[in-house]
């Protein structure tokens, strides 16, 4: 089975690393769009019209039988369009876990951590509402602007990102937030410097190990059997911290391979 991913830049790689640890005997082509990056601070037209031209190369050069989109960003800009136009293949998109975050919080007090573009999208307005009558819960939205960036350009344990997310995380630690919601592939990279903040006992939900069941569970549409090695593919559109790929994926049972699109 022939798998495409991808996302703005290296922090789809949280969603491919749940997948390695599920999917046998197949190929991953990953794309980090970091020359378009971040998504987040896009026009919904832009990320749409680049997440279509990006499922075209993976649908033309790799032919392949199953995309997910490893961005929530642009799961809420262009999942319908892609859904449409490349029906012949299997499509998953990735969304805020709003939903085991209601159920686990027991101060109904959620953070959600995401882009400007998730905040503002339909697809993560419609959520909140949808699932807001299982239970009565106060949301703490931010918009973490400029994280994307500190996390590509491999500053995750730098005084400027523990600063930031210091600003973002203190009014929901004074206000008894007990579960965040990671609304961004990028975002478990942080999960560190987030604990550091809010404490050990902080909640973080993210999306990945989801994500990578729901493609195992849908494999079996195209009979794959699930067993022999696993391939991944990284290509880039712009420039990238090699090393960072090596700190988000363990290699050893895996065969890399790094090109340049």
């Amino acid at each position: 089975m022939k798998v495409g991913v991808f996302d703005s830049g290296l922090g789809g790689l949280t969603v491919v690393k749940a997948i390695t640890e599920v999917l046998r005997g197949s190929e991953i082509f990953y794309i980090a769009d970091t020359e378009f990056a971040p998504y987040g601070e896009k026009s919904v037209n832009q990320i749409l019209n680049r997440c279509d031209l990006i499922t075209q190369h993976l649908i033309s050069k790799y032919d392949i039988d199953a995309l997910v989109v490893a961005c929530n960003t642009a799961t809420s800009a262009a999942i319908n369009h892609l859904r449409e136009k490349f029906s012949d293949i299997l499509i998953i998109g990735t969304e805020p876990g709003i939903k085991p975050a209601i159920l686990n919080t027991k101060t109904s007090k959620i953070g959600v951590l995401a882009t400007p573009a998730t905040l503002k999208g339909n697809k993560y307005q419609l959520l909140v509402n949808e699932l807001s009558s299982i239970k009565q819960v106060e949301l703490f939205e931010c918009a973490c602007i400029g994280l994307v960036e500190q996390i590509e350009n491999d500053e995750i344990s730098s005084t400027k990102t523990y600063d930031m997310m210091n600003n973002w995380l203190s009014p929901m630690k004074d206000n008894g937030v007990d579960t965040i919601v990671l609304g961004c592939t990028h975002y478990p990279l942080v999960s560190s410097v987030i604990k550091e903040i809010m404490g050990d006992e902080i909640n973080l939900i993210q999306t990945g190990q989801a994500i990578a069941n729901r493609l195992l569970s849908l494999s079996s549409k195209l009979e794959h059997q699930n067993s022999g090695d696993l391939i991944i593919d990284i290509c880039h559109t712009g420039k990238i911290h090699k090393n960072l790929v090596e700190k988000i994926l363990d290699s050893k049972n895996i065969n890399i391979r790094m090109c340049e699109i």
